[in-house]
């Protein structure tokens, strides 16, 4: 069996928190490497409770890194790029979980982000690390930006619709994308506070979130951009996104040719599901049953007074949105069986 060094730049966060799980449990992988600078000389376990009894090893320094096969990057926006000049020689390959490299045109960095991108070297070697749309360029690519949760969730529901071309592109995509407190990573705010979280619905981002960038340039086929409209909603949730898509079809599609749609565009991949039950309580897609899985479950309710769909995507923001995509997207590049240390189903009820 093929027995790999991992090692991860920044596993005190919530997101570095599940890839140290993840890679802990692969077969092919011995995790030797996590750092925190906040955290160095400290066991990984007082920050992960969950592994107890797991895993003795202790935080490092970034400094003082040894090479390794493989390289994960779980930093704040913005430091990863920063970051990699230092560290992009210990490793022949690296995987990077922040937004730093993901889009293609380093103009939407200053769009979006507020800043201009400083490595543009770097940002033209980075293939978008989604299995689902770009399996071939990730099986060669030695550098790969894993997409963010929300835009992840989004594209995955609406890719098929706009790959096979009967979206009315004249007209807005709209999606609301609610999300669990957990995306917003360790570090408290006030916004995370438990008397200011605790039972709320709240618009955060309404317009202008930086997961705008990542759809259109997903959702783009024969140079025609999609004209979304996103919006992010906080619940009171820990883990888990529902990104809820209104699209307006251009050909008067029923609900079988609709189904087909999906179904060619997810017959073979591993972790998309088709949810779309006609009775009982889940119908539709629910982020608390993937808690833990690598699924993302896809559903849709097409408008019977209208060429309007409602499409339904769900994940949990730190597997599918986060560290499971990035060791998908590791298996596929090291040759390794995709579903390898992604089985675990998630739990009914939780």
């Amino acid at each position: 069996m093929t027995q790999l060094t991992a090692s991860i730049i920044g596993g005190s966060g919530y997101a570095g928190g599940e890839l140290v799980r993840l890679l802990l449990m692969h077969p092919n992988i011995e995790l030797t490497q996590v750092t925190s600078e906040r955290q160095a000389g400290k066991f990984v376990k007082t920050t992960h409770p969950n592994l107890r009894e797991v895993t003795n090893l202790k935080f490092i320094a970034s400094a003082d890194l040894k090479p390794t096969d493989l390289l994960f990057l779980a930093l704040p926006h913005g430091v990863s790029m920063e970051k990699l000049p230092q560290v992009r020689d210990l490793a022949p390959v690296v995987i990077d979980l922040s937004s730093d490299f993901r889009l293609n045109n380093p103009g939407d960095y200053d769009v979006w982000y507020g800043h201009q991108h400083n490595d543009l070297e770097a940002l033209g070697n980075f293939v978008y690390g989604m299995p689902e749309l770009h399996r071939e360029e990730i099986s060669t690519a030695d550098w790969i930006a894993s997409p963010g949760c929300m835009s992840t969730t989004s594209i995955l529901g609406l890719y098929p619709l706009f790959r096979a071309g009967v979206v009315d592109t004249s007209l807005p995509t709209i999606i609301e994308a609610k999300t669990g407190s957990s995306g917003s990573g360790g570090a408290p705010s006030l916004s995370s506070h438990h008397a200011e979280r605790s039972g709320v619905i709240r618009s955060f981002k309404p317009t202008g979130h930086r997961h705008t960038a990542e759809i259109v340039q997903e959702l783009t086929f024969a140079d025609v951009a999609p004209n979304v409209s996103f919006s992010a909603t906080s619940i009171e949730a820990v883990r888990g996104i529902l990104a809820t898509s209104h699209v307006f079809l251009n050909e008067d599609l029923d609900d079988k040719a609709l189904r087909k749609i999906y179904r060619e565009a997810y017959k073979d991949e591993p972790f998309m599901r088709l949810v779309k039950e006609t009775a009982g309580v889940h119908r539709y897609p629910e982020p608390k049953l993937l808690s833990g899985s690598n699924w993302c479950d896809v559903g849709f309710e097409r408008d019977p007074h209208s060429r309007r769909v409602v499409v339904m995507a769900a994940t949990d923001n730190l597997m599918k949105g986060a560290a499971g995509q990035a060791v998908q997207a590791m298996n596929i590049r090291m040759g390794f069986g995709e579903r390898t240390g992604l089985e675990f189903p998630g739990l009914h009820p939780i």
